[in-house]
């Protein structure tokens, strides 16, 4: 396949959400964020397979990837609704956070232009001002990220999926009777021609 093709698109998205995952990854465990933390390592897992899947010709491997990316969708949209708290949903639900005491997104703090006070040890709500953008639009832009770039793999996948299986159709339709016979021996003809043979037998009267 070329490299235009659709098996090589679907490895630099693969590439292009290791490195997103990565990222997030790493500001999700400065926060304590436990539950996207444990998301983000399956998503990992599972878009090396569709990497290794598709590199390889493995397709099995291909309908994993589009099955957790299915789910992912699923949960990032989530994280969304939290972030804009529709519903019953906040930005303190066990959901996020497991429990953990301290557990809160890392940009709540730490974003661009953000100054906190009323800082301490025991305090768990410090007051934060001046933020460029709020951290909830921060999670909310990863996560939109996130959703965009496992559609457009899932499509991929079930495009490269499908190239897969015609190929190795059209492999056994043209081959597989030529193999077939080129491992059978070939049979010696014979010049001799078969003639009847006579038998005298006793006179019938």
């Amino acid at each position: 396949m070329s490299c235009c093709s659709g098996r090589c698109t679907l490895i630099t998205l693969c590439f292009l959400q290791l490195l997103a995952t990565v990222e997030r990854q790493v500001f999700d465990f400065l926060g304590y964020m436990w539950a996207p933390i444990i998301g983000n390592f399956f998503q990992i897992i599972c878009v090396i397979l569709g990497l290794f899947g598709t590199y390889q010709y493995r397709p099995r491997y291909i309908v994993v990837y589009c099955t957790w990316a299915v789910l992912w969708v699923a949960w990032n949209i989530f994280i969304i609704c939290v972030y804009l708290e529709l519903g019953s949903l906040t930005v303190e639900t066990p959901a996020l956070t497991l429990g953990a005491p301290q557990s809160i997104s890392w940009w709540r703090e730490h974003g661009i232009g953000c100054q906190v006070s009323n800082t301490t040890s025991s305090s768990t709500n410090p007051v934060v001002s001046g933020c460029l953008l709020d951290f909830k639009y921060v999670e909310i832009i990863h996560a939109a990220i996130q959703i965009l770039l496992a559609i457009i793999g899932f499509i991929y996948g079930i495009y490269v999926v499908y190239l897969f299986t015609e190929e190795d159709d059209s492999f056994d339709f043209i081959g597989g009777f030529d193999s077939y016979s080129a491992y059978q021996a070939p049979q010696k003809t014979s010049h001799m021609q078969l003639q009847p043979m006579y038998v005298d037998g006793p006179a019938v009267e």
